[in-house]
């Protein structure tokens, strides 16, 4: 992929969203939620403080974290659906 992210946002491939439900009933698209989950492609170099020091990106490559639900801005780059997020707007690294 040929974007880089640019001070603290972070690009995310999505999760898949479930097929079917716990009980094993089959979901139709329109029923379908999109996950709050991905994994990280690429990280930006963070952002400066007040102080002017950079403060990195918590995360990096290859991570998978929790997101906001109406945080980011969904894109396609090379045929493939990914989202840009700021660093704010996770929530969570999954260990």
């Amino acid at each position: 992929m040929n974007l880089k992210p640019l001070g603290d946002r972070v690009i995310i491939k999505q999760d898949e969203a479930e097929e079917t439900t716990a009980s094993g009933l089959y979901l139709a698209t329109e029923a379908k939620e999109k996950p709050q989950t991905g994994t990280v492609l690429a990280v930006g170099e963070g952002k400066l403080d007040k102080d002017g020091k950079l403060i990195p990106v918590p995360v990096k490559e290859g991570d998978k974290v929790l997101y906001g639900k109406y945080g980011g801005t969904e894109i396609t780059v090379d045929g493939e659906d990914v989202m840009i997020l700021r660093a704010d707007d996770l929530y969570a690294v999954f260990a």
